[in-house]
C-alpha cells in the first residue's frame, strides 16, 4: 500500500507525527552525516543545517542523530507555511520508505515499525482531512445553489412586475394599432418568461411576393407540439366570423393547434365554432384577464395552457377558464 500524505500540515506536525518522525529519521539512517544529508534531500533549507554541518565537523563524538533529526524537525514546524514543502516531503520520504537493508541491524524492525506507525497516522489524518474538505466543498456548493436559488427568484420577482407593468399599461393606450403591437411583446415576453419556445409574429406571401395572404399573429411550442398564436383587442366578445381566419390557418397545416386570446371575451357562436373545429384540431380559447391572473397568482404558464388543452380534448371545451 502506498500511503497518501496530503493531510493538512499547512502550519505545523501534528503532534504525534512529529514524535514518530523524530524517532524513525535517525534510525533510518546510520550516519550522522546521512541524518542532515536526508533533510538536504527533502528540500530542507540549509539554514536549517549549516550549524549542524559544522558541529558534526568539529566535533562529531559530541553530536547525536536524534538531536539533529529533533532540532530540525522543530525548526520545520516553527517556520509555518514557508516550510510546508520540505515539511511535507519529509513525510512523504519517511512513509514510503521500503528499503531497510542500509539501517543498523539492531535498528531494522524498530525502523519497520515506525514507518507502519507513521503510514497509518497519516492515513487516518489524510481520510479526516478529505472528509472535512468535502464537507467544506458541499457547504460551500450549498450555499452557491441556495444563493443562486435566491437570485433567481428576484429575477423572476422583477420580470413578474415588469410583464404585468407591460400588460396595465395596455388598457390605457388609445391607439388600437400600437396597442396591438403592445400586445404582441407583452405576450411574446410573457411566454418566453415561462420558458415556451417563441416565434414572433410573422406573414406568409404569395409565391410571387406581391402580397400577404396570411398574418400570423406569433406561435409558439408546448410539449413538442406547435401552436398558432392569435390575440384580439376589440371593445365587443370575438364572434365566429372574427376567429374563422385563424382556424382556417390551423386547417392549413399539418398537426398544428390553435391559441386564440381575447380582451374582451367571445360570443356564444364564437365558442360553438372552436368546438366543433376540435374534431379536426385543437384549439383553445383564453381572455387576456385569464393569463394576467395567472402571472400575478405566480402560477406556471404551461401548465395553465396545459389544463385549457386537457380540457379542450377531454370535455370538448375549448373556453375552459383555467
Amino acid at each position: 500500500m502506498t500511503p497518501t500524505t496530503s493531510f493538512d500540515s499547512s502550519y505545523h506536525y501534528p503532534p504525534e507525527v512529529l514524535e514518530l518522525l523524530c524517532d524513525a529519521v535517525p534510525v533510518l539512517v546510520r550516519s550522522k552525516e546521512g541524518v542532515v544529508d536526508f533533510f538536504a534531500g527533502a528540500g530542507v533549507p540549509a539554514r536549517f543545517l549549516d550549524d549542524w554541518k559544522q558541529k558534526i565537523r568539529q566535533d562529531k563524538a559530541s553530536v547525536r542523530k536524534h538531536e539533529i533529526a529533533r532540532d530540525v524537525l522543530r525548526r520545520l514546524n516553527e517556520a509555518g507555511e514557508s516550510a510546508l514543502a520540505p515539511r511535507r516531503e519529509v513525510v512523504r520520504r519517511v512513509s514510503q520508505f521500503d528499503d531497510f537493508s542500509a539501517c543498523w541491524e539492531a535498528d531494522r524492525y524498530k525502523a519497520q515499525g515506525l514507518v507502519a506507525q507513521i503510514q497509518k497516522v497519516v492515513n487516518v489524518k489524510d481520510s479526516f482531512t478529505r472528509m472535512s474538505l468535502e464537507r467544506e466543498r458541499e457547504r460551500k456548493a450549498r450555499q452557491a445553489a441556495h444563493q443562486s436559488n435566491i437570485e433567481a427568484k428576484r429575477r423572476d420577482a422583477e420580470r413578474r412586475v415588469a410583464l404585468k407593468d407591460s400588460f396595465y399599461r395596455l388598457f390605457s393606450e388609445m391607439n388600437p394599432h400600437k396597442r396591438g403591437k403592445l400586445l404582441e411583446g407583452a405576450l411574446n415576453n410573457l411566454f418566453d418568461f415561462a420558458q415556451i419556445l417563441v416565434r414572433e409574429a410573422f406573414t406568409i406571401k404569395s409565391q410571387d411576393g406581391e402580397g400577404v395572404i396570411e398574418q400570423v399573429d406569433g406561435a409558439i411550442e408546448l410539449d413538442g407540439m406547435l401552436f398558432l398564436v392569435e390575440m384580439k383587442w376589440w371593445d365587443k366578445p370575438i364572434g365566429r366570423q372574427e376567429i374563422s381566419p385563424h382556424l382556417v390557418s390551423i386547417y392549413g397545416r399539418a398537426d398544428v393547434g390553435g391559441i386564440c386570446i381575447s380582451c374582451s371575451g367571445f360570443t356564444p357562436a364564437a365558442v360553438e365554432e372552436a368546438r366543433n373545429a376540435l374534431v379536426q384540431r385543437v384549439s383553445i380559447l383564453a381572455e387576456l384577464h385569464e393569463i394576467v391572473q395567472a402571472l400575478e397568482s405566480e402560477r406556471d404558464l404551461r401548465e395553465f395552457l396545459r389544463e385549457k388543452i386537457r380540457r379542450a380534448k377531454s370535455d370538448r371545451n375549448p373556453f375552459y377558464r383555467a
